[in-house]
């Protein structure tokens, strides 16, 4: 039977949602006045030729992971798939994410910071998400809990059934959704024109 999501619960996945929106609009602004010690170094290049890819990873996951839990996910323990070897697959590969996102910037300093945005974030949502859970679902909760790592992947666990239900509409869904992580390409590359050609100032030097 599926469960309702409590007003909690969506309370908390409201202000996660505002609070990392707040925290991507500070850090697209600390990127705006920043430039890479050294400029455009190959370094500068491969770094944010690896964002892309790990821009590309974490679309891709997310996508992956919602063929298991779309649908699902308030209604029974997902424990197949991505799910039987991480409790949190989706925000494993939206961490991936944001530290692609930050190193289209060329600035590990800056990847790094949206990366501890989004573990700082994700993990308050994640500890109250694992509350309502463990009071919905009680010991089969706790024997998943017990068996599977909160993030970090255990492959040895890995599990997966025979026959798949998928849920089109919450893949396709999950898949818009992470597009957007694709907007950091035109708006860092939008950043470095304009501080190319004068518009926008370099304040600070970051490594």
């Amino acid at each position: 039977m599926h469960q309702a999501v409590t007003p909690d619960l969506f309370r908390v996945q409201q202000i996660r949602k505002g609070v990392l929106l707040i925290g991507i609009v500070v850090a697209v602004g600390v990127a705006g006045v920043s430039r890479t010690i050294g400029g455009h170094t190959p370094f500068h290049e491969y770094l944010e030729d690896f964002g892309l890819a790990m821009i590309a990873v974490c679309i891709v996951g997310r996508a992956w992971c919602s063929l298991y839990i779309g649908g699902r996910k308030k209604a029974e323990i997902v424990d197949l798939g991505p799910y039987s070897v991480s409790r949190n697959p989706l925000y494993l590969f939206s961490f991936i994410g944001a530290f692609g996102i930050g190193a289209r910037t060329g600035s590990i300093a800056l990847a790094c910071a949206f990366l501890l945005i989004a573990v700082i974030v994700f993990r308050a949502t994640v500890s109250r998400e694992e509350c309502w859970l463990r009071a919905t679902f009680t010991n089969v909760y706790a024997a998943y809990e017990a068996r599977t790592p909160r993030f970090w992947p255990d492959f040895s666990l890995w599990r997966d059934p025979e026959i798949l239900d998928i849920r089109p509409g919450f893949f396709l869904t999950t898949l818009r959704d992470g597009l957007v992580f694709l907007l950091a390409v035109p708006v860092f590359e939008s950043i470095e024109y304009a501080q190319t050609a004068g518009w926008i100032a370099a304040l600070i030097q970051l490594p």
